[in-house]
C-alpha cells in the first residue's frame, strides 16, 4: 500500500444511522485487512466530502470508532487504526444482533438501573429553563472553569484537596491518558506499565508509538523490587499504573505496598500516571498524594456514574499541567457542552454521589454472586470489584471460545498481557449484564465451561 493511499469506503444502504454504518465499514475493513494497524484514516472533512455526508456525521463516526478502540486520534497526527491488536478486538465483541441472546461479561461499565430517571429529569429541567442553546455554542471560559470547580468537588470525596489550577477538564479518561502521554513523553520513549494492563493503556501507547515494558505483579499489585529492576534495565522514567481495582485482576494495593512504590518512584525520580477510573468504587485512597509532585492522576465519571458522560479530569501540580495544557486543548474542547452541564449539575445537587452509592452497592451484590458461583476459580476475592479475574487452567483462549459457544462473552487474559507468552486467566465483568438474574445465568455457563475444560 503506497504512502499516498487514502482509504475511501463504499457505504451500503441500511436502516441504521449513517455514522454507525461508517463505523461498521471501518470495522469490516480492519477485519479484512484492508485497513492496517497504524494506518492513517482520511481527515473527517475530506471523508465527508468524498461520501457526500455532513462533516458532523464523520466526526460522530470517528468518535464511536474510537470508543470501540478501533481507531485513536492525536493532536496534529490524525486518526490511526488500532485494530489488529488483541486489545482493540475486545471492543468489537459488544455488537450483537437484537435477536441474539448473548450475555455480555466482557464490558466494564457502570451497572444500569432500569428504573432510574435522572437523565430524563435533567433534560426536562434544561428545557424548562430554556438552556438548550448551550448545544449551539462551543464551551466558554466560564464552563471550563465550572468543570474544574466541580471536578475538585467530586475528587474531594477521594480525599484530594485541590485548587482549580490543579485540574484540567477532559473528554473522558482515555482521551486524558493519550493527552498526558503525548505531553510528557518524547517520540519513541519507553514507558513502564503493569505486566497485565488495561486495553486502553496498551492502545494509547501503541497509537503514540511508545514502547512498553511490563512490570511484574503479585497479589498486592505492582512489585516494588520489579519496578526498581525494570527502571534500571530500561532507563524508562514514566510509569502508568492502576493501584485501585486494577484492571484486570481487581487488586487494590494496601498501604504498605503504596508506600513502597512511592519510595521507588522518588528514588528514581519517575513520573507516575495513575489511572483512577475505578477508584471511587472502593474505600482505597489514590496513590497520588504519596508521590509528592511526581504524579498525574487521570479519572472520569464513565466507570462510576454514567458511561455516556464523557467528562473527566487530569490532576497534577500546576507546573506539570502547564506542560500538558497545550495538548489538552483538543481534549477539553471535545467535551460536549450538554455532558458537562449534566455532570456539573449532578455533582452540585448530589445526583452523582447518589448514583455512585447505588453503583457501589449493586457492584458489591454482583461481586458476592460471582464469588458464590465461581468459588475457588476467583484469583482474588478480597474486595468487591466490577470485574473478577478467573483462573483458566486449560488456557484462556480456549475458555473464552467455549464461553462464546455458550453465548457468553468474557475476555482472555492475553488481551491484557505485556511481555507474557500466555496468561491462564480470563476477566469477567459483572456490570454489563442487564440484571443479576442474567449475570447468574452467564456465570453458571462459565462455571460449566470450566468444569468441562
Amino acid at each position: 500500500m503506497g504512502g499516498n493511499f487514502m482509504w475511501i469506503p463504499t457505504l451500503t444502504a441500511s436502516d441504521q444511522p449513517r455514522y454507525l454504518a461508517l463505523v461498521d465499514t471501518i470495522a469490516d475493513a480492519i477485519e479484512r485487512g484492508e485497513l492496517k494497524v497504524g494506518q492513517r484514516l482520511p481527515p473527517q472533512r475530506r471523508l465527508a466530502w468524498a461520501l457526500g455526508l455532513n462533516p458532523s456525521t464523520t466526526q460522530q463516526a470517528y468518535r464511536e470508532a474510537a470508543a470501540r478502540h478501533l481507531v485513536a486520534g492525536a493532536v496534529g497526527r490524525g486518526t490511526y487504526v488500532l485494530a489488529g491488536s488483541k486489545e482493540a478486538t475486545l471492543f468489537r465483541l459488544k455488537r450483537h444482533d437484537a435477536e441474539q441472546a448473548v450475555i455480555d461479561l466482557s464490558t466494564n461499565v457502570p451497572v444500569v438501573d432500569p428504573d432510574n430517571r435522572d437523565l430524563q429529569a435533567s433534560l426536562h429541567r434544561l428545557l424548562e429553563l430554556e438552556q438548550s442553546g448551550l448545544l449551539e455554542h462551543y464551551l466558554g471560559p466560564e464552563q471550563l472553569l465550572a468543570g474544574r470547580v466541580h471536578g475538585a468537588r467530586w475528587l474531594a470525596e477521594r480525599g484530594l484537596t485541590l485548587a482549580t489550577d490543579e485540574l484540567l477538564l477532559c473528554a473522558g479518561a482515555q482521551y486524558a491518558l493519550n493527552c498526558v502521554l503525548q505531553s510528557v513523553c518524547e517520540d519513541g520513549e519507553a514507558v513502564m506499565v503493569e505486566a497485565l494492563t488495561a486495553p486502553g493503556i496498551k492502545a494509547a501507547c501503541r497509537q503514540l508509538r511508545l514502547p512498553v515494558h511490563g512490570v511484574a505483579l503479585d497479589e498486592h499489585g505492582l512489585r516494588p523490587d520489579e519496578l526498581d529492576r525494570v527502571t534500571r534495565a530500561s532507563g524508562a522514567r514514566v510509569l502508568v499504573i492502576t493501584p485501585t481495582l486494577h484492571n484486570p485482576t481487581s487488586t487494590c494495593m494496601d498501604a504498605a505496598r503504596r508506600q513502597a512504590i512511592a519510595e521507588v518512584v522518588k528514588r528514581h525520580q519517575l513520573l507516575v500516571i495513575e489511572d483512577d477510573v475505578y477508584g471511587a468504587l472502593s474505600e482505597q485512597p489514590p496513590l497520588y498524594p504519596l508521590l509528592e509532585g511526581r504524579g498525574i492522576l487521570v479519572t472520569s465519571l464513565s466507570k462510576t456514574v454514567a458511561a455516556g458522560l464523557r467528562v473527566g479530569w487530569i490532576v497534577a501540580q500546576p507546573s506539570l499541567l502547564a506542560q500538558i495544557e497545550p495538548h489538552s486543548q483538543a481534549s477539553h474542547w471535545s467535551v460536549s457542552p450538554l455532558d458537562l452541564h449534566i455532570a456539573c449539575q449532578w455533582i452540585a445537587d448530589g445526583t452523582a454521589a447518589r448514583r455512585l452509592a447505588w453503583n457501589r452497592q449493586e457492584t458489591a451484590e454482583r461481586w458476592r454472586l460471582a464469588r458464590s458461583v465461581l468459588g475457588a476459580a476467583l484469583l482474588d476475592d478480597r474486595q468487591a470489584s466490577p470485574h473478577v479475574w478467573v483462573a483458566a487452567p486449560a488456557g484462556a483462549e480456549a475458555l473464552a471460545a467455549d464461553c462464546r459457544r455458550r453465548e457468553v462473552e468474557v475476555v482472555p487474559g492475553n488481551v491484557f498481557a505485556i511481555g507474557v507468552d500466555e496468561v491462564k486467566a480470563v476477566r469477567i465483568s459483572l456490570s454489563a449484564a442487564t440484571s443479576r438474574a442474567q449475570l447468574k445465568q452467564g456465570l453458571e455457563a462459565v462455571r460449566q465451561a470450566l468444569a468441562e475444560a
